[in-house]
C-alpha cells in the first residue's frame, strides 16, 4: 500500500465513522512510527494502523554456549529505505483484545 492510498482511507474514515481514538506513537526501540484510529466501524470496534520504520538489513544474534547466558540480537537497519505496512484489527469481547483481521479475510 501507498503513503496516497493510507491518506485517502484515513478520510474516508475520519468522515463516515465514529472516531474513538486517534494517536502517532514513536517506539524508540523498534524505530518505527505508528499512526492509529480506532472507530466505530461496520464490524463494531476497529481499528487500522500505519506503520512506518527502517528497512531491516541484517539480523546480528550473538550468543555464548555458556550455561545460563543470554542471548541478543542486534538489528542492522538502512540509513535511507523505509517499510511502511498497514494492518487492520478488530476488537475481541471475549479476550479483551485487538485481533489483527488478515488480508484474506476480505477476499469472497
Amino acid at each position: 500500500m501507498t503513503l496516497e492510498k493510507w491518506e485517502e482511507i484515513k478520510q474516508k474514515i475520519l468522515s463516515g465513522f465514529k472516531i474513538l481514538n486517534q494517536e502517532t506513537l514513536t517506539d524508540e526501540e523498534r524505530r518505527e512510527d505508528i499512526e492509529a484510529i480506532e472507530f466505530m466501524g461496520p464490524a463494531g470496534k476497529m481499528k487500522v494502523a500505519w506503520i512506518t520504520r527502517p528497512k531491516v538489513l541484517d539480523k546480528k544474534t550473538q550468543y555464548s554456549n555458556r550455561i545460563g547466558s543470554s542471548v541478543s540480537v542486534d538489528y542492522v537497519y538502512s540509513p535511507d529505505e523505509i517499510t511502511q505496512t498497514f494492518k487492520v484489527y478488530n476488537w475481541s469481547d471475549q479476550l479483551s483484545d485487538w485481533q489483527e483481521i488478515k488480508a484474506g479475510a476480505f477476499i469472497q
